[in-house]
């Protein structure tokens, strides 16, 4: 069989434009396919052609199936790629592919279908000689036989979706009171997201961490590892942070995972690239999870790690090539770490964001730095699809190292229009138990137990911030005296005071002007040497604080600054010391008293309101669930009271702090 002439990616985002990357590079022209929301999406510009295929909700666009390989015979593609997510683990999809006379650019359909229900693939990992987790092998058929099972299984059980993956459908009881509550808010989201609306349950590990096994097989039977990834750095089973190696294995573990992972493969007659999950103890025992019969989401991180490019090996293996790699070729190069950036608000609890990206920019990349995205600047996040922005992944000869340029990298990336949780990833990579590798699926709800607030405001970083707020205001003042002409032919300002008040608390500062781009900032008495080319149109303050190189974003508000910078975002306001002493004799604003109302914390589509008007609550009740971007959400009462108006219903839009409902 000769190589592809032209391939249609079935998916969108920033998966559709990695394929085409490399598509490009292996001299494959590429159909993009779109709905009404993403006529103006990258990776439509990025291909050779675009075919439109629906509306812009994916159950009438992205997962139609017979409009997706209508496009691709319409513009004479030979074979599809269906990325991840919608359409890539359907075997039926895979089958309709190949019955109209094109190729799948993934694993046959029948392994699909055996490591697609995850009741079944537990059976076959079981008969193939993989380890399993505890737990029942069949669907749960109400929920007086779930609290029997878990029961007998003992508690904490997770309840999963037999059809599908990717957190959604999933959710954890420590009780039976929490089974109880869980079970149906899990059929409804593993209904909504994959059509079936069966689960199981299997016991649940304590203190888990979650490593897979990269798999490459070729349509001979000839199959490899490609090493391990550790995916613990979890929230609501959403994976946030990958890495690759894994902290925890060692080289004889990472052998026994990667052997029993090639065992279940053959055992399902699979080829492609495919990915087999491990949960695993710290003690380095490990359970089968479940078989991911596509690309995975984190995917670059073993391809930095190994130098082997995923998605051509996934090409050439269904265009008919007999993999050239053995095993005795994998090795590991040094560590890569990734994260994914997502549109959401990490201060309330992480509910989704949508809006327009007015300001995009992203970190320069290099050998050591890449960046896997669908957007730029004007792109607008819908509540159609995943929130996630982009993935950023770093490589270096050591994890810290790895560490260091993902966190520099975080640093130099701009993001405005929409909230984000790049600060949120750059704390987690700055976190003493992270950088000692000391992880489980918890560590999120383990060290951010109320949630997340924000970065602390460290001695050196508060070094940094008023470094830079004090450099940024000469800039700011020498322009507004040249402009008035105040300072003609001048090039410096003489020395003077000021307060620069970061969050509610404030700092005697002096700045002193050796030449253009040297500043000296005096505080504490410290004299911080500020090196920087920075103008008043700039987003980021690139530069140096005595002599350590640093990327700190600025967003000018009229008078006020605010500053960004490894994970903590800052208000900060820069005036001079008597300007200071009169603010503070102003009276200060109380704000409103939104404690009589249930706002809807997020945009999406109201699910249900358990409550009615005139009924008591109390506190930790459910009030109302709202679907957003593929999740829903429960918004529970935070203290006793009375329902007087309900102001929404079922099937309701929200938008972000809409009112559902009074309280009296």
């Amino acid at each position: 069989m000769t190589m592809f002439r032209k391939i249609l990616i079935a998916n969108r985002g920033e998966i559709a434009c990695r394929v085409i990357r490399t598509a490009k590079r292996m001299g494959i022209k590429t159909v993009a396919v779109y709905s009404e929301a993403d006529a103006d999406g990258l990776h439509v510009r990025m291909a050779d052609e675009a075919v439109l295929i629906g509306k812009p909700p994916a159950a009438e666009s992205y997962l139609k199936a017979d409009a997706i390989i209508a496009a691709a015979k319409q513009t004479g593609a030979e074979a599809i790629h269906p990325g991840f997510g919608f359409l890539s683990e359907k075997a039926s999809f895979a089958e309709a592919v190949e019955k109209a006379g094109l190729v799948f650019i993934g694993p046959p359909a029948k392994a699909i279908a055996a490591m697609g229900d995850k009741i079944e693939s537990k059976k076959l990992a079981r008969a193939a000689g993989v380890s399993t987790v505890p737990g029942v092998d069949r669907p749960i058929a109400d929920l007086s036989e779930a609290v029997q099972i878990a029961a007998g299984i003992g508690y904490p059980v997770m309840i999963k979706a037999a059809a599908g993956g990717g957190g959604k459908g999933m959710r954890l009881a420590h009780s039976e009171a929490e089974l109880r509550e869980s079970m149906q808010s899990a059929i409804n989201e593993a209904t909504a997201s994959f059509g079936d609306g069966r689960v199981f349950i299997e016991k649940f590990i304590v203190n888990p961490r979650h490593i897979e096994i990269q798999v490459l097989a070729d349509r001979t039977g000839h199959m490899i590892y490609l090493n391990e990834r550790e995916c613990s750095i979890q929230r609501r089973h959403q994976k946030v942070i990958e890495e690759a190696p894994s902290p925890l294995l060692d080289a004889k573990t990472r052998k026994a995972m990667g052997e029993q992972a090639v065992a279940l493969a053959k055992a399902v007659g699979y080829h492609s690239a495919g990915t087999v999950e491990f949960v695993a103890d710290q003690d380095k025992h490990f359970y089968f999870l479940e078989m991911n019969t596509r690309l995975q989401v984190e995917h670059p991180v073993t391809e930095m790690t190994t130098g082997i490019d995923l998605v051509e090996q996934m090409i050439r293996i269904a265009a008919g090539e007999k993999l050239a790699l053995k095993q005795a070729d994998v090795k590991i190069d040094g560590w890569a770490v990734e994260v994914r950036v997502y549109a959401e608000d990490p201060a309330r609890g992480f509910v989704p964001s949508i809006g327009r990206l007015i300001g995009y920019r992203e970190p320069v990349t290099d050998d050591h730095l890449r960046i896997d995205t669908g957007v730029e600047e004007g792109a607008e996040i819908s509540m159609y699809y995943d929130p996630m922005v982009a993935k950023v992944i770093a490589h270096g000869a050591t994890r810290d190292q790895a560490i260091d340029r993902l966190r520099d990298g975080l640093d130099g990336y701009y993001v405005r229009g929409i909230l984000h949780n790049i600060g949120f990833l750059t704390d987690i990579l700055g976190h003493q138990r992270f950088r000692e590798g000391r992880l489980s699926t918890g560590f999120i709800a383990e060290e951010f137990p109320k949630g997340y607030a924000g970065a602390t405001l460290t001695p050196d970083a508060l070094k940094v911030m008023v470094a830079v707020a004090g450099a940024v205001q000469y800039r700011l003042q020498a322009r507004a005296m040249k402009i008035s002409g105040q300072a003609r032919g001048l090039s410096v300002l003489p020395s003077h005071e000021l307060s620069v008040t970061i969050g509610a608390v404030s700092h005697k500062v002096g700045v002193v002007v050796n030449h253009e781009e040297q500043i000296v900032v005096e505080h504490e008495g410290q004299r911080l040497t500020v090196e920087s080319a920075w103008t008043p149109a700039d987003k980021l303050f690139i530069g140096r604080v005595d002599g350590r190189p640093i990327s700190v974003q600025v967003d000018r508000h009229g008078t006020r600054l605010r500053l960004s910078w490894r994970g903590i975002d800052v208000p900060v306001l820069v005036r001079s010391r008597r300007a200071a002493k009169l603010a503070a004799r102003m009276p200060v604003k109380k704000p409103p008293d939104l404690s009589r109302f249930l706002l809807s914390p997020m945009p999406g589509l109201v699910v249900s309101i358990p409550v009615h008007e005139g009924d008591l609550i109390k506190a930790g009740q459910p009030l109302a669930v709202v679907d957003a971007m593929k999740m829903e959400n429960v918004l529970r009462a935070e203290r006793d009271g009375r329902v007087a108006k309900i102001r929404t219903a079922k099937g309701d839009s929200l938008a972000v702090d809409q009112v559902i409902m009074e309280f009296e």
